[in-house]
């Protein structure tokens, strides 16, 4: 299983880089070192809060096309772009390594210490 290096950048700005294996969700990434996404329905694709959106530059790497399901979801999502995706359904695969995800500063997130 490979590594991949996965870049958040948090609604302040900053930048964080962590390790990711390949098959694993954008979402599950975010919970293991407790980055501020909050993925309320547990990623059973029945909310918007984890909402992410790919820096434009990494979106051409080969994310899967977005289901109609998640299309419905991120119409809920706040501060929608063109790049958004959700973090529950973004599988990382080697082709990934280096992408970066913008937490939207506008974001729904019903957990008050995240």
């Amino acid at each position: 299983m490979s590594e991949i290096k996965v870049i958040f950048v948090y609604q302040d700005g900053s930048k964080h880089e962590f390790l990711a294996n390949e098959g694993e969700t954008v979402l599950q990434v975010a919970r293991r070192y407790d980055v501020p996404l909050e993925g309320a329905c547990e990623g059973s694709l029945a909310c918007s809060t984890c909402h992410v959106v790919v820096e434009p530059c990494c979106y051409s790497r080969k994310l899967a096309q977005k289901s109609i399901e998640e299309e419905d979801m991120l119409d809920l999502a706040r501060g929608l772009t063109s790049t958004s995706r959700l973090g529950c359904q973004v599988k990382l695969d080697k082709s990934m390594d280096g992408i970066v995800f913008h937490i939207p500063a506008d974001s729904r997130n019903f957990c008050p210490n995240k």
